[in-house]
């Protein structure tokens, strides 16, 4: 039974941390150009260069976190079911 409840414990500590940083920070890098806003390349001498902008993140480098999306999606069905 104390290693359910420790798991348990585990568990929720990791989910409210998650939540606390979507809270605090909704926008984090982006995974594709790792918050660079364009994809590294390189020359012909081996220098890195700046390459295409990206399109997963419109060349901005953050995107909004999956969890903030969720909260948002959550809120809007909330704000619009109320009125």
């Amino acid at each position: 039974m104390t290693l359910f409840l420790l798991a348990s414990a585990c568990l929720l500590a990791i989910t409210l941390c998650y939540a606390s940083l979507c809270a605090g920070s909704p926008f984090g890098n982006c995974r594709k150009c790792r918050g660079f806003g364009y994809a590294m390349k390189t020359d012909r001498k081996g220098r890195p260069k700046p390459g295409k902008h990206c399109r997963r993140c419109n060349g901005v480098g953050k995107r909004i976190r999956v969890g903030r999306h969720l909260w948002n999606l959550w809120a809007r069905t909330y704000r619009d079911g109320t009125r």
